[in-house]
């Protein structure tokens, strides 16, 4: 279990501010660390790239109920912890296929190699790398990359979010039936499909659109960039959400629990979005909250 403080400006308590000393993210070392992050994404997405025209090639295996994994998924991997651990030998590492490698210090390096193993064994151009970076349970750097459209989303905590280096912020978009939502349907876990379905119907009936496009770590870039105004998912792991949630909050969104706690990257469930269209979203979904 992997527990991580708030990220939201309103939340206080265990969270201590970060002393700004030599190996710790301040604003002289983490900087190097984002680009060595970025460098990780792009040579990740460049193998995934080069495969995607190829993916009748590929041996696919089954980790779990619609749960795929591919040679390019733990290649990606292994590229991504290669060039960080080349400039970081002492940094941990929190992968989706190598699992957690405990490092000597207190950097967390939490890796996506490819959101979206459905989308792409499919042929459907929505995917993405994901990785962030937590220092003492609090996540400081963000990268969500696009490979095809050769989007590169970024944020440094407290220094705002950007997309190819130009700033984002979230939607102005202040009424729900003017909002277009992004989700994600249970995928590994079908117990409450029943709850999930109402909660989809509710959206439907009260939002100007839904949309599903299969990679939450972009889904989260796009609140971030003010294509989506809101988003919501349940059963998440750590790494599809932890970069996009950067990103969210550096944009200028919220991001929470069911709650409106923080808890969510340990619950899996997710809610983010600019601040109107999040405290709307929270009070329609806070009824399902038993069920999740």
């Amino acid at each position: 279990c992997y527990a991580f403080c708030g990220d939201n400006a309103s939340v206080s308590g265990d969270c201590t501010p970060l002393p700004q000393q030599k190996d710790t993210p301040g604003h002289d070392t983490m900087h190097p660390m984002l680009n060595i992050a970025i460098n990780a994404a792009r040579a990740a997405g460049n193998l995934i790239v080069r495969y995607f025209d190829r993916v009748d090639r590929l041996t696919i295996t089954k980790k779990g109920f619609n749960e795929f994994v591919t040679e390019v998924d733990k290649q990606a991997e292994q590229i991504i912890v290669d060039t960080l651990l080349r400039s970081y030998p002492h940094h941990g590492i929190l992968g989706e296929e190598g699992g957690h490698r405990k490092g000597e210090n207190d950097f967390l390096w939490i890796i996506d190699p490819l959101d979206g193993t459905t989308n792409y064994i499919h042929g459907f151009p929505q995917f993405s790398v994901s990785i962030a970076l937590s220092y003492r349970d609090r996540l400081e750097q963000a990268v969500v990359y696009d490979p095809l459209r050769e989007e590169l989303f970024t944020a440094t905590r407290g220094e705002g979010a950007k997309l190819n280096n130009r700033r984002i912020r979230v939607s102005r978009c202040n009424s729900l039936d003017d909002a277009l939502l992004g989700t994600g349907f249970p995928c590994r876990n079908l117990e409450h499909i029943d709850a999930y379905l109402s909660i989809f119907k509710t959206f439907t009936t009260t939002s100007a659109g839904i949309r599903r496009p299969g990679s939450a770590a972009l889904d989260l870039a796009s609140v971030a960039a003010g294509r989506f105004d809101g988003f919501w998912e349940f059963g998440l792991a750590v790494w599809d959400m932890a970069a996009g949630a950067l990103l969210v909050q550096e944009a200028g969104g919220i991001v929470s629990g069911l709650d409106g706690r923080d808890d969510y990257l340990k619950s899996g469930n997710i809610i983010a979005g600019n601040p109107k269209i999040h405290a709307v979203m929270m009070h329609s979904l806070q009824p399902y909250g038993r069920f999740l």
